[in-house]
C-alpha cells in the first residue's frame, strides 16, 4: 500500500529538491524556447539540465509515496551520489553555456538560463551537504568523503574521455599508456560505486577497505606517470596553432592535462582520508 509521506517536502533537503527542479525546469526551458543548436556543447548543456530535472523529480516522487527506502539499493547512497554528480555536471553547464555556446549582453533567456543554473548549482551543492554522511555518524560509503570524491573522480575521467582524439594519442604509447591509466582509475571508481548502490560490496575478494586503499595508492602513481607523461609527448613540437580558435583540438590537450593534474589531487586526498578512516579513525 503506497504511503504518502508530506513530511519529505517540508524538511530542508526536501525543500532543496522542488528549488532544484524549478530551476532546472526553467533553465532547459528558456534554453529550449530560443531554438534548438547544433552546437554539441548546447547539447550537453541541455541534457544536464533535463537529467537532473527528471532524477531530482522522480527522488522526491519516490520519497513522498515512501518507496524510495523500500528498493533493493542503498537509496542513501543513490541520493548523495547523483546530488554530487549533478553538481558537478551544473558547474560544468554553468560555466560551458555562457562561454561557449552563446556571447551576446543582451539574450535576456539566455542570461536567465545561466543564473538559474548557477543557482541550481549552488542548491545541489547545498544537498550535498545536508545529505552527506556527519562525523561519528554510520552511514553508507558514497554519503562519506571517499565516496564523494570517487564520484568526482568519475566525472573528472569522463571530461578527459571527451577530449581525447585517438588520431592524437595513437602516434604514441606515452600517450596510450595515459589513456590507459584514465580508463583503468575510471572503471574501478565505477565499480565501487555501483557496488556501493546495489549493495554488492561483500562480493570483493577482500575487506573492501583495504582493496580502497591499494587501488587508491595504485591510482596516485598512476596519475603521476600520466602527469608527466601527457605533456611530455602532447606539447612537444606542438605548439599553440596561430589559427586557433574556440573549440581547437589544442585546446582540448590543455583540458586533458589540467584535468590529469586536478584528478592526481582528489586521488591523494582520497588516499589521505581512506588512510585516516582504516587506520585511525577504526581504531578509536
Amino acid at each position: 500500500m503506497v504511503t504518502l509521506d508530506f513530511r519529505t517536502l517540508t524538511v530542508p533537503v526536501g525543500i532543496v529538491r522542488i528549488l532544484e527542479v524549478i530551476l532546472t525546469c526553467i533553465s532547459f526551458s528558456l534554453v529550449a524556447s530560443v531554438g534548438h543548436s547544433t552546437n554539441s556543447f548546447w547539447t550537453w548543456c541541455m541534457f544536464t539540465w533535463c537529467f537532473c530535472f527528471c532524477i531530482t523529480f522522480l527522488i522526491l516522487f519516490l520519497e513522498f509515496i515512501s518507496l524510495g527506502s523500500k528498493l533493493p539499493i542503498s537509496w542513501n547512497d543513490f541520493t548523495t551520489a547523483f546530488a554530487m554528480l549533478a553538481t558537478l555536471m551544473m558547474l560544468a553547464a554553468s560555466i560551458i553555456y555562457p562561454s561557449a555556446v552563446f556571447n551576446c549582453s543582451t539574450c535576456g533567456r539566455q542570461i536567465g538560463a545561466t543564473v538559474t543554473s548557477c543557482l541550481a548549482f549552488i542548491l545541489y551543492a547545498v544537498e550535498v551537504g545536508l545529505t552527506r554522511a556527519k562525523p561519528d555518524e554510520i552511514s553508507g560509503f558514497l554519503t562519506t568523503v571517499p565516496g564523494l570524491l570517487k564520484v568526482l573522480e568519475a566525472f573528472v575521467a569522463c571530461i578527459i574521455f571527451t577530449c581525447l582524439d585517438y588520431n592524437s594519442y595513437s602516434k604514441f604509447a606515452g600517450l596510450q599508456w595515459c589513456v590507459a591509466v584514465y580508463s583503468m582509475c575510471f572503471i574501478f571508481a565505477l565499480l565501487v560505486i555501483v557496488f556501493t548502490i546495489c549493495r554488492l560490496l561483500s562480493l570483493f575478494p577482500a575487506p573492501f577497505d583495504k582493496v580502497l586503499i591499494v587501488c587508491n595508492v595504485l591510482a596516485v602513481l598512476m596519475y603521476i606517470t600520466a602527469v608527466v607523461i601527457w605533456p611530455l609527448y602532447s606539447f612537444k613540437n606542438n605548439p599553440r596553432p596561430s589559427n586557433c580558435p574556440q573549440g581547437c583540438p589544442w585546446h582540448n590537450l590543455v583540458v586533458i592535462n589540467f584535468m590529469t593534474c586536478f584528478n592526481l589531487i582528489a586521488y591523494i586526498v582520497d588516499t589521505i582520508y581512506s588512510f585516516r578512516l582504516v587506520f585511525f579513525i577504526s581504531r578509536t
